[in-house]
């Protein structure tokens, strides 16, 4: 397990990360890591995920209750605890606004045909999750809803969430979501995506288990 200076030292990379990929504008987004079975860390609110450091970083329980820190955190915090609630294989949580991803939230599409390897690898089952208002016990539930069976979910009206075994695999998924929808844009655009078979998919999935299995 890595030390908490170096998961604050991680949030602020990505945080840069995503800011310079324009996954977030202004304060958007925001980003936690799961430093021990009841501790976690996360951003603040009211900051730029573009110019954060170390020392904005928060520690809280898994009741929301902040330990240290001198800012407030994040007001999307009950979501991200939710998921770890759901989850005890995930150590981290990415919520940001990638304008590609956000779209298909936006128009309640998701893109649930698979046809891309790569997104199954990294992704598994894209899900849309019902609204609920930011920073709301309602969006924490409709997201509780999906997060047991996807890595991914869009948000409707909001954005998008990723989960992942450690911060960059979390990150990565992001990464990935954004890239899978704007082809799938673009493939609509040309009439379409095909899907895979259900024999392909169901290769493509054994597949990702056995990587999981690796990364264990």
């Amino acid at each position: 397990m890595a030390s908490e200076l170096k998961i604050k030292q991680d949030i602020v990379e990505i945080g840069k990360r995503m800011y310079a990929k324009e996954f977030v504008a202004s304060n958007d987004g925001n980003i936690s890591v799961r430093a021990s079975e009841q501790i976690v860390i996360i951003t603040p609110t009211g900051v730029s995920k573009g110019y954060m450091s170390s020392s904005d970083m928060l520690r809280v329980d898994m009741d929301g209750n902040v330990l240290s820190g001198t800012k407030k955190p994040t007001s999307e915090m009950k979501m991200h605890l939710e998921v770890y609630r759901k989850r005890a294989d995930v150590k981290a949580v990415v919520h940001a606004h990638p304008p590609i991803a956000t779209a298909f939230a936006v128009a309640g599409k998701v893109c649930d045909k698979i046809s891309l390897p790569e997104a199954v690898f990294s992704l598994g089952f894209v899900s849309l999750a019902e609204y609920g208002t930011p920073s709301t016990d309602e969006l924490a539930r409709s997201v509780a809803k999906h997060v047991e069976h996807s890595d991914a979910i869009l948000l409707a009206n909001h954005g998008a969430l990723t989960v992942g075994s450690d911060l960059f695999d979390a990150y990565y998924r992001m990464e990935t979501l954004e890239h899978f929808a704007k082809i799938i844009m673009y493939a609509r655009l040309l009439g379409g995506e095909k899907e895979l078979s259900a024999d392909q998919v169901k290769d493509l999935l054994h597949v990702r288990e056995e990587l999981k299995k690796l990364k264990v």
